[in-house]
């Protein structure tokens, strides 16, 4: 989305709004959890040594598409990775025993991973909430089963209002209209998702237009970034992360690898196939000191914009790019 800035709210706040796409709600007093909108802490932004809040669970880099942008260079025949679902199980427990109150699943396309029903029933059944980050492409009855669950969510990624522009973004695979149509269908079923739209990824991009059809569709759940410099054909630049990674937070890879984001996969805290998520979640502060903007500062309304990418109702840091 466009830069946006504004003055911060009072610090006194307890609570977080369900929406959170306006410029003033960037403010370093929301830190709460993804139900009810509960307030964590107050006050202060978290630390890296704060509560491990939520996790993404990369279930493998296997995708129908090979987006341009895919910040993990997913695409046909990439597989699930090493990961068994007894690993994974074994990581949902954990992160549960840490305290964290969310997990993400992404991928790849993560509803193509044969374990991702049984994880999704583990995860709330241990009292998280899960989301699931699909493309959308196809959706089966069971996984319309799976994701009007209490408890579970969705999001997914849209780029442009324009089919032709979305095939050649997705790497030549025209499923503009079955995305579109699920996104739809999700929304009249009261489970409609948070939407990213991703911009700048190709020179006139209908990113605008884009946003008013998905509000068409009845989507209020909308935030905006630009494509950074990480995943298929870039080299990392750590300059483009967000400035939030591993705080509260980590992301499980498909070979078992910890890291502190799925962006900056690059940075390894240790792999839950050899110990627990504990150990590796300790290692997170060090790995994380080498990114930029790591002084604890929590958000400066003049130089971010909040994140509804971030499933936590949590504003994070962006850089107006």
């Amino acid at each position: 989305m466009p830069a946006t800035t504004g003055p911060a709210r009072a610090t006194t706040a307890t609570s977080c709004p369900p929406d959170f796409d306006e410029p003033d709600d960037c403010a370093p007093a929301y830190r709460c959890g993804p139900d009810n909108h509960q307030p964590l802490t107050s006050g202060t932004s978290s630390t890296d040594s704060g509560p491990l809040r939520m996790i993404w669970a990369e279930l493998g880099l296997e995708c129908q598409l090979e987006c341009l942008h895919c910040y993990a260079g997913a695409g046909p025949r990439k597989g699930f990775g090493t990961m068994t679902p007894d690993d994974w199980g074994n990581a949902i427990r954990d992160a549960a025993a840490l305290g964290t109150r969310h997990v993400t699943f992404i991928g790849g396309e993560p509803t193509l991973s044969p374990a991702l029903p049984g994880l999704v029933r583990l995860a709330t059944g241990l009292g998280l909430t899960a989301e699931i980050y699909t493309n959308m492409v196809r959706v089966t009855p069971a996984l319309w089963a799976l994701f009007t669950l209490p408890g579970v969510s969705l999001a997914t990624s849209w780029y442009t209002s324009d089919r032709a522009q979305h095939a050649a973004l997705s790497g030549g695979h025209d499923t503009w209209r079955q995305t579109r149509a699920n996104i739809a269908k999700a929304s009249a079923l009261g489970v409609a998702p948070r939407v990213g739209i991703i911009d700048g990824i190709v020179p006139g991009q209908r990113a605008d237009d884009a946003e008013r059809e998905l509000r068409d569709l009845g989507i209020t759940r909308i935030g905006h970034d630009q494509a950074r410099q990480f995943g298929r054909g870039t080299t990392a630049d750590p300059s483009q992360s967000c400035g939030a990674c591993g705080r509260g937070r980590a992301a499980v890879l498909s070979d078992g690898t910890v890291t502190p984001c799925p962006m900056t996969r690059w940075l390894a805290a240790g792999n839950v196939r050899d110990a627990s998520l504990v150990k590796a979640v300790e290692k997170l502060p060090a790995v994380t000191a080498v990114l930029p903007g790591r002084d604890g500062r929590g958000c400066f309304p003049d130089d971010c914009r909040p994140d509804v990418f971030e499933p936590l109702c949590t504003p994070n840091c962006k850089p107006n790019t």
